[in-house]
């Protein structure tokens, strides 16, 4: 009998791969971007335990997988594989909050949070009521 290789990504490694991809979607990683992935990271729940040193090894899983022809299908193949249901619009939040992070939303970014809705099967009515939640989260005055 063969062992079960484990996975090579946790959920939480999931959650941080889709919020690096958002911020790398239109090959301009802001520095408010990149902040709101660190706070995610140390301040929310599902991050607990997590080993905050992992989100450099997971930048660059992601930046490898961005620089072949189907990076991103592989990516979505990971989650896929790794990212448990209950956490989907989890991680559609967290993305959304990244691209958010900076007041604007750009069009690579829109495409990917597209792509990242049908990947994690969000219902349009679900998306739309995360999508006003990060808008109203990153208001400026």
């Amino acid at each position: 009998m063969s062992e079960q290789i484990p996975h090579p990504l946790s959920p939480q490694d999931c959650l941080v791969a889709l919020m690096i991809a958002i911020s790398a979607a239109d090959a301009n990683m802001r520095t408010a971007e990149l902040v709101k992935i660190q706070n995610t990271v140390n301040h929310l729940p599902v991050f607990a335990s997590y080993d905050i040193d992992r989100v450099g090894d997971i930048s660059r899983i992601v930046f490898d997988l961005f620089s072949e022809e189907e990076g991103i299908e592989a990516l979505f193949g990971l989650i896929r594989e790794n990212l448990p249901e209950h956490l989907f619009e989890t991680a559609y939040a967290l993305a959304c909050d990244v691209a958010a992070a900076d007041g604007h939303i750009y069009e690579q970014e829109l495409r990917l949070l597209e792509e990242m809705r049908h990947e994690l099967n969000i219902d349009r009515l679900h998306a739309a009521a995360i999508e006003r939640g990060s808008r109203a989260r990153h208001l400026s005055a």
